[in-house]
């Protein structure tokens, strides 16, 4: 397969192979991916120093430097003394794993801490603790929903959802982005199924935040309860760091809130926070709660002393929000399109010019700035994008090359190919 045409293909054309062997990779991927090494290693590119506003590589066998916006270390706590000493602390007296799974011998006081600090950060009377973010979003539809029942999301919501909900046997039913008369019209359909909605908070790949007092007020007038996924905004929006539940001022309409330590808090896990009797349930039909090792103790001690600070810092929520505002109107101002993005995440669209998204990626990374391009299927085909992770860690410094490195390698070849307007 020449490069040119490798070019022109996507994830989406190997999801299934006409190979008979499911324990062999499709031959058409392996030579797909043999014509696109420079674009496939754009991708798990190995760090060579921890994650943070400026990280580096090995590029051409040199370490260098680079400015990083694809870190989703939104509070720019990565590295941070106090979580190290956490962390060193908790190795000493706990050792280096919890050596069994939730529901056995693997909680101890310190979970329960955790847990104790996720509820009253969220303002919810129980906490239940995940290994992963995935595997929290994932086992709570398998565990909850059964087959003939609905669960209803967002089309933009994310994967771990979708999954969990496939798995489970329930039927999965997709409603226009952002619309409350077609999740009304979902509900209504399936009135006589029992159902349950699942929403983000802030949506990961456009930077927008769900419109939660009106899709509650859809819920609502249906009696179904809402799941909103947290993941990339708890901690980093709100006065509290409660997330965009906070911003909206729904907290006690919201059933369940889902959200992750690994963004934010700079660390590892997944939680629930909702009803107590509702998450005792859950415990023991959530399979990746219940057949997963628990949270090594280190990672808890870590979290717990992240949640503190984020807490008692919300001067990192400030600068986050001012970081990610003066990113937004520079990159609107250079003629660059971030659709419905007004958070901390800023996609900057390139319309259907795949080829441009990984020259530009390329050619970014060689100038010093790493940020991530966004292909399909994770995207629309004729709305790919770069995805820049904004962090209260950036410097003003650090925000103003980027955009000169963007400048440079995205708009001037859009203006050239006469897709953006001089």
């Amino acid at each position: 397969m020449d490069h040119r045409r490798a070019r022109t293909l996507n994830l989406g054309d190997f999801w299934q192979g006409d190979d008979l062997d499911p324990l062999r990779a499709p031959p058409d991927f392996t030579e797909w991916r043999s014509a696109t090494m420079a674009e496939q290693a754009i991708f798990q590119r190995p760090l060579t120093s921890a994650s943070g506003p400026r990280t580096s590589f090995l590029l051409h066998g040199e370490r260098r430097e680079v400015i990083n916006l694809a870190s989703l270390d939104y509070l720019g706590l990565n590295g941070d003394p106090r979580l190290v000493a956490a962390a060193r602390d908790a190795l000493q007296h706990w050792g280096t794993g919890a050596c069994g799974v939730p529901l056995l011998s693997g909680t101890t006081t310190l979970h329960r801490e955790l847990e104790r600090q996720v509820s009253a950060s969220v303002g919810a009377p129980s906490t239940m603790l995940f290994p992963s973010g995935f595997s929290g979003g994932f086992g709570l539809m398998s565990g909850l929903l059964r087959r003939g029942d609905v669960a209803i999301a967002d089309e933009k919501a994310h994967m771990c959802w979708l999954d969990g909900i496939r798995s489970s046997g329930a039927r999965l039913v997709l409603y226009r982005h952002e619309d409350p008369k077609s999740l009304d019209e979902a509900l209504t359909e399936h009135r006589t199924k029992r159902r349950l909605v699942v929403v983000d908070g802030l949506y990961s790949m456009d930077g927008d935040l769900a419109d939660l007092p009106r899709l509650l007020d859809v819920c609502d007038a249906h009696g179904v309860g809402l799941i909103v996924d947290e993941a990339h905004s708890i901690f980093a929006l709100g006065e509290n760091g409660g997330g965009a539940t906070e911003v909206h001022g729904e907290q006690r309409r919201v059933r369940l809130l889902f959200g992750t330590f690994s963004k934010s808090i700079a660390s590892l896990g997944g939680f629930a926070s909702g009803d107590e009797e509702l998450l005792e349930y859950a415990k023991l039909y959530s399979h990746p709660y219940g057949f997963s090792a628990a949270l090594p103790p280190a990672i808890v001690a870590t979290n717990i002393e992240a949640i503190r600070i984020a807490r008692t810092e919300p001067e990192r929520r400030r600068r986050l929000a001012d970081n990610a505002a003066y990113f937004r109107r520079a990159v609107c101002g250079l003629g660059l399109d971030i659709g419905l993005s007004t958070t901390h995440v800023v996609p900057i669209l390139v319309g259907g010019e795949r080829d441009l998204l990984y020259d530009a990626a390329l050619a970014m990374l060689e100038r010093g700035l790493y940020i991530l391009p966004i292909d399909y299927p994770a995207g629309p085909e004729d709305r790919v994008r770069f995805r820049a992770s904004i962090s209260a860690g950036h410097s003003r410094e650090d925000l103003d090359t980027a955009l000169g490195i963007i400048e440079d390698c995205v708009v001037r070849p859009l203006r050239a190919r006469g897709k953006l307007a001089t």
